[in-house]
């Protein structure tokens, strides 16, 4: 799950200042179009230049396509038997929340993105984030048909009631309620609305004060943060194994929960790290195309589970092995036809769609061609 204003799409234009929250003018975008041109190797970050000129943020697209993976290999086996992924784990030790939280934070920074994008474009833009989640709220009404467990909907409902509201605060404001409603989530619910709305929260908060346009041309911070992450992580799970040791399970669940947002802190920081070493180009290649059609990928995902399971009858929820190997090809499967696709075209073809709805009048879809 996880460019424009929510985490599958991101938005065609750059964005610009939020009126009356003073953030930087000129922030990168993150653009549909397909890159035009690319920064040499030994030169500055390739985050590459569209036709337009915008540059697109290239560590969004690797996170999102990190997510997307991770969220597959998670929820293939619930897909199968139609159950919900709050109900168990379904790997084992293999931890289901990693790709969420990427995801809801993903989603909070394309929102704001999005925002300053139409309030350049339309004279009521917080009427084209409506929507936006409307559209999204269909689709995964839809989707919910085929899996129970899918979270578009409660992305679309969660966007509406929390974050669409939030865009007429200051970002102080908006910082603060994240600031409370991440841990009070974990305390009090172990994770779900609350959780996400808080991490939406977060993520429009980082537009607004300026981050994401450091994204690129950062490496001290996300070290820094990553090892705070780290400390906080090694606390986390002393405290859980001192709490079994004597017995204690008043708060284990919270603390769990708290731990596994904290290793998705040091899984983000470590990925940003590496887009900072030659493996750049290894992990853009594996992982930015899907990222760049997450949200085709994540439906068509469900159905080509659905086949396997259903038509071809593979034992995928009954066989962590089969479940690995049917993930693995799906995700190279989706991975070649967004490679292809990609060269063709702007967008994933349900991305297109849900910007059709988004905008209320057709979008390109073919690249244009230059001679």
């Amino acid at each position: 799950m996880p460019r424009e204003e929510l985490p599958w799409e991101s938005p065609p234009e750059e964005a610009v200042s939020h009126p009356g929250h003073g953030l930087p003018h000129d922030r990168p975008s993150i653009s549909d179009d397909p890159p035009q041109t690319t920064a040499p190797a030994s030169g500055p970050p390739d985050s590459t230049t569209h036709s337009s000129g915008r540059p697109r943020i290239i560590a969004l697209d690797v996170l999102r396509g990190f997510a997307l993976c991770e969220i597959l290999l998670a929820n293939i086996q619930l897909m199968a038997t139609g159950t919900s992924a709050v109900v168990v784990q379904p790997m084992g030790a293999w931890d289901p929340w990693l790709g969420l939280p990427i995801f809801s934070l993903l989603f909070g920074i394309g929102f704001a993105l999005l925002l300053d994008s139409a309030a350049r474009r339309v004279s009521r833009p917080r009427l084209v984030l409506l929507r936006r989640l409307g559209a999204l709220l269909a689709i995964g009404l839809v989707h919910m048909l085929l899996w129970p467990g899918e979270i578009l909907t409660d992305y679309a409902v969660v966007g509406m009631v929390i974050l669409l509201p939030s865009t007429w605060l200051p970002r102080w404001a908006m910082a603060g309620l994240a600031a409370a409603l991440i841990p009070g989530a974990l305390i009090f619910g172990g994770g779900g609305p609350l959780l996400i709305a808080g991490l939406f929260l977060l993520g429009s908060a980082l537009v607004r004060y300026g981050v994401i346009e450091q994204l690129e041309r950062s490496t001290r911070g996300p070290l820094l943060l990553g090892l705070l992450f780290a400390a906080g992580l090694t606390c986390a799970l002393w405290a859980q194994a001192s709490m079994r040791a004597v017995g204690a399970t008043t708060y284990l669940s919270s603390l769990s929960s708290m731990a596994d947002l904290l290793l998705v802190g040091v899984y983000v920081c470590g990925l940003l790290l590496l887009l900072r070493t030659p493996l750049r180009p290894v992990l853009r290649f594996l992982f930015a195309p899907l990222g760049r059609m997450a949200l085709t990928n994540y439906l068509t995902a469900t159905l080509l589970v659905l086949a396997a399971s259903h038509i071809l009858g593979l034992p995928i929820g009954q066989s962590s092995t089969t479940a690995y190997w049917t993930a693995g090809a799906i995700l190279t499967a989706q991975w070649l036809f967004c490679t292809l696709w990609l060269r063709r075209y702007r967008q994933g073809p349900i991305e297109w769609l849900w910007r059709w709805a988004t905008w209320t009048h057709r979008p390109p879809l073919s690249r244009a061609r230059t001679s």
